[in-house]
């Protein structure tokens, strides 16, 4: 009985997988037909876009797109569920516990034996992906103008980059098989708590300890844009602390920012490829492909209107309200769940051996996907709704057209293709497209015209 239980739950899984990502592939699809289908830029556009730009970014588009439906197939429906059905998972834990093993460490010990199955099941995970990395970065990235990043620098930021992944993931396991064992009936709420913590401590100390292990952060300098930041979070009550520009730019042209920190203590970071010529203000520092992009003062500004929109909004106290009540949601169901032995005999463990992380990856993952899958779209819907009060916060600022200016500028520097089908942008994209977001706040602004 327990062995055709298992099976049937062996497929279902299988299934599932499969089923989940062939689903992500159809709308992948549809936005390629856009990408092959659309040539002409749209009318709100066409003052902003040229035709050559408009066509850079639908090829660049649809490169990455025929990509990664590429890496889909091949990893999330070929090579995943072959990984469940010859019971990969079960394989790494028996080698987990030979290594423990030839080390002469106790095999009993599962948080010992847990921290070693994550470096291990990790590690393979890394060797797996890093093909698709070097192509994304060295030759997708490449051929559209965005990488940056030579050889030896990728090389480095991968070594840093699995050193912290690793002891970050060594001591999260250690705690939470040590919290499950130790925690009895209620652990659950033990684990929940925890996950509470270390979410928040996270937040706080990644940028400031870790992130600069990997990119340089300076402060901004003295002059007008500083000067007009500090007002403009004076006037909102903000509490900057801290001014900063990443040096973003040494691995991709990409621009970006975003605010970081608790409670009194706010940093606000800019992308160096934010500002308009990285911030040099020099022509002879300035280089030819970079000369022109990126935002005027009075742009940036208005992002960081947008930004600061979101703080004031309690958006991101909502969001991290939402995450802790998930969690709840997601360890309670694994408290009743992990002890279920089919689960672990579909994935190629014998009967009686019930490892703590894997129940919880089986819950977490695969239990919980028809649930994940739904909460996962309607948090995008809720990102966008989120999206459109910040933009609106920053009309009633008096920054509607300077943030119109600064989204299309964007848009043009990142090569973002204006056009996408309606299932792909609602499925996938946590912000309103560049023509949703400027109808919008062309509206908000006839609006206040026809009030006054």
């Amino acid at each position: 009985m327990g062995a055709s239980e298992a099976e049937l739950i062996l497929y279902a899984i299988i299934f599932l997988c499969i089923f989940e990502n062939l689903f992500e592939i159809y709308i992948s699809l549809r936005q390629v037909k856009v990408y092959k289908t659309a040539k002409n830029v749209p009318t709100e556009l066409k003052e902003h876009m040229s035709e050559e730009t408009f066509n850079k970014a639908r090829i660049y588009g649809l490169d990455k797109e025929q990509f990664g439906i590429f890496k889909s197939i091949l990893l999330d429906v070929v090579v995943i569920p072959l990984e469940l059905y010859f019971g990969i998972i079960s394989l790494f834990w028996q080698t987990s516990l030979d290594l423990v093993a030839k080390f002469n460490f106790d095999v009993n010990n599962e948080i010992l034996v847990s921290c070693v199955f994550v470096v291990v099941i990790g590690l393979y995970g890394y060797v797996k992906e890093l093909a698709f990395k070097v192509y994304g970065t060295f030759v997708l990235e490449e051929k559209h103008g965005f990488n940056k990043q030579t050889p030896g620098f990728f090389v480095w930021d991968q070594i840093k980059g699995l050193l912290v992944s690793n002891i970050l993931t060594v001591l999260l396991s250690a705690a939470v098989v040590f919290i499950v064992q130790w925690g009895g009936e209620y652990f659950f709420i033990y684990l929940w708590a925890f996950a509470g913590i270390i979410s928040l401590v996270l937040l706080t100390i990644y940028p400031i300890f870790i992130a600069p292990l990997f990119d340089k952060y300076t402060p901004l300098e003295e002059g007008e844009l500083r000067t007009a930041i500090e007002k403009l979070a004076a006037s909102l009550k903000f509490p900057l602390t801290k001014l900063y520009v990443v040096e973003g730019s040494k691995r991709s042209s990409h621009s970006n920012a975003y605010f970081y920190g608790l409670w009194n203590s706010k940093r606000i970071v800019l992308f160096d490829t934010l500002l308009l010529n990285k911030g040099k203000k020099d022509e002879a520092e300035i280089k030819e492909e970079d000369k022109g992009k990126g935002c005027t003062d009075e742009e940036v500004v208005a992002v960081l209107g947008h930004e600061l929109g979101h703080w004031k909004l309690g958006h991101v106290t909502k969001n991290i309200v939402i995450m802790q009540v998930n969690l709840l949601l997601l360890f309670f169901v694994f408290n009743y769940c992990f002890k279920y032995a089919p689960f672990y005999e579909a994935l190629g463990f014998a009967p009686g051996v019930r490892p703590i992380l894997v129940g919880l990856f089986i819950v977490l993952t695969y239990v919980m996907a028809p649930y994940n899958a739904i909460l996962g779209f309607a948090l995008t819907m809720l990102s966008r709704r989120f999206e459109y009060q910040a933009d609106e916060f920053a009309q009633k600022l008096g920054y509607a057209k300077l943030l119109q200016k600064a989204l299309i500028k964007l848009n043009l520097d990142n090569l973002g293709f204006p056009v996408h089908d309606w299932l792909y942008s609602s499925w996938n994209h946590s912000h309103p497209t560049l023509l949703q977001r400027m109808n919008r706040l062309k509206e908000l602004e006839a609006k206040d015209k026809k009030s006054q």
